[in-house]
């Protein structure tokens, strides 16, 4: 048992704080070199998969129309498939927009596989509506295309947080920017494992149709992408930033669809296991992605509960590890119990940990009894 309690704290170790240390170590001192070319304007496509955004699609809008990039060289779709409410007729009134209805939602994945149809650029970029992207985003997004091996390239997702936000407010903050330094080292160094959907685009020709049951798309696109051989970039300044969850209950609700996609995604990306084949691609994958969205967050419990039975032993370190596990979640606890207060950052961090393995496993078992499709509720955001 002492062995297998080792072998689980190693693995947590190994998951949240040895992966990100020695990928940064390794982006650091084997940077790929890649070209750019910040006076390439090739055409795009720009599509927006909207349901019932009535409240923020006018101000979407004129976010896009106010992008740094030749008018003539960009295209903007909105997609409104099965809105109920004002959303299309109000993305109509706009000059430089097609919009996309029909009544008929099947959901994300099945607006962009119809959207796509409809494009015309060398270059398509999918959006979220409730983001806020920068003027210089699609600049900065186009220019890694210069490198032929480049298939897609993905944006920075930032999270608005302000000092009087509740705890689930800044601990997703603070996560990604754990996230982004992952990401851009994991581009660095190889290729990016995973797109934030937020803001991604890829070369039109590798976009694929995916199955309209499909959870996560960014992160199938991004797959196919190095699936045919290219690779994935992430540019820190091409930023698309969006409110925080309303509260815990609309975060982990969230957390959990988002996990259910990591369960179903994995089940499709046996390919990225080949580490014959893709030696450094398939332990990026499985390191940043597979522990992180499977074994680790059931090997959190499992700990616990291990260490606990083994505390007869009287050995020192299994009492000092189960002590430190007491306080880290009775530590989250306290938090959950007041996180519409200003809490510390530390403490911020730690309770959203928490928050995100208890997802995992709640989105492990929707994705087994099927529960979770491609045509999901949106969180409600502030």
């Amino acid at each position: 048992m002492f062995q297998l309690i080792i072998v689980l704290t190693a693995l947590v170790c190994y998951t949240y704080l040895g992966y990100p240390v020695l990928i940064v170590i390794l982006a650091k001192l084997f940077p790929q070199t890649r070209r750019v070319d910040v006076h390439s304007r090739p055409s795009v496509t720009w599509i927006v998969p909207c349901f019932n955004e009535e409240a923020i699609i006018s101000s979407k809008i004129e976010n896009l129309l106010a992008l740094d990039y030749p008018k003539d060289k960009l295209e903007i779709i909105i997609i409104t498939d099965g809105s109920t409410d004002q959303t299309p007729n109000i993305a109509k009134n706009y000059e430089y927009i097609q919009v996309l209805h029909q009544n008929r939602r099947g959901g994300k994945a099945a607006a962009e596989n119809r959207a796509k149809k409809f494009a015309n650029g060398d270059i398509i970029v999918f959006n979220d509506a409730n983001t806020i992207v920068s003027s210089s985003a699609l600049k900065q997004l186009i220019k890694h295309y210069a490198e032929p091996k480049v298939g897609g390239v993905s944006g920075a997702k930032g999270i608005i947080v302000k000092k009087k936000d509740s705890a689930e407010s800044k601990g997703e903050g603070l996560y990604w920017k754990y996230e982004n330094l992952i990401k851009n080292a994991d581009s660095n160094f190889n290729s990016l494992m995973g797109a934030a959907g937020e803001l991604v685009s890829f070369r039109s020709e590798l976009v694929l149709d995916l199955p309209e049951d499909t959870i996560l798309d960014d992160f199938m696109q991004s797959f196919n992408v190095l699936k045919k051989g290219y690779i994935m970039v992430y540019e820190p300044l091409a930023k698309a930033e969006e409110t925080s969850s309303i509260n815990v209950e609309e975060e982990l609700k969230r957390k959990i669809r988002i996990a259910a996609g990591g369960w179903q995604s994995m089940s499709r990306l046996f390919f990225m296991l080949n580490i014959f084949r893709r030696p450094i691609q398939a332990w990026m994958y499985i390191s940043h992605r597979v522990l992180r969205w499977s074994i680790t967050a059931f090997a959190l419990p499992i700990l616990y509960l291990l260490n606990a039975f083994a505390l007869t032993s009287n050995e020192p370190f299994l009492v000092i590890l189960f002590i430190a596990q007491s306080a880290f979640y009775f530590t989250a606890l306290i938090a959950h119990q007041f996180r519409d207060k200003v809490l510390p950052g530390p403490i911020l961090a730690l309770y959203y940990f928490v928050l995100m393995n208890f997802a995992v496993i709640i989105g492990f078992q929707r994705f087994i009894n099927g529960s979770q499709g491609g045509a999901w509720e949106r969180s409600v955001r502030k």
